[in-house]
């Protein structure tokens, strides 16, 4: 079992930043692929970015590239989304999650957090 919290969420204006974090506890953690996804209301969860288990490869939706960084410290089971340049069209909520094996869907990961909130206001 691999158990996520999220972190680092709030309001921002357009042209901000943010860092998220997901603190992550569990056996195997620095062998799974962490990927950063999110939810607007209303709207189907998205894949934003996935980090391999050794963070050397890395991938991104085409609507953050350029503007979003994963990154991953396994000595602290923790892994970050630096997120600058918002838009409001970012706005959601984004979520951390975990998987042996996982790509750019969601169904592919088998944990997930709980969640946190980014709002980015004109």
């Amino acid at each position: 079992q691999v158990q996520l919290v999220e972190s680092g969420g709030g309001l921002v204006q357009a042209g901000g930043s943010l860092r998220l974090s997901c603190a992550a506890s569990g056996r195997t953690f620095s062998t799974y692929t962490m990927g950063w996804f999110r939810q607007a209301p209303g709207k189907e969860r998205e894949f934003v970015a996935v980090s391999t288990w050794t963070g050397g490869r890395t991938y991104y939706a085409d609507s953050v590239k350029g503007r979003f960084t994963i990154s991953r410290d396994n000595a602290k089971n923790t892994v970050y989304l630096q997120m600058n340049s918002l838009k409001p069209e970012d706005t959601a909520v984004y979520y951390c999650a975990a998987s042996s094996q996982g790509g750019v869907r969601s169904r592919e990961y088998n944990y997930w957090g709980q969640g946190t909130q980014v709002t980015v206001s004109s």
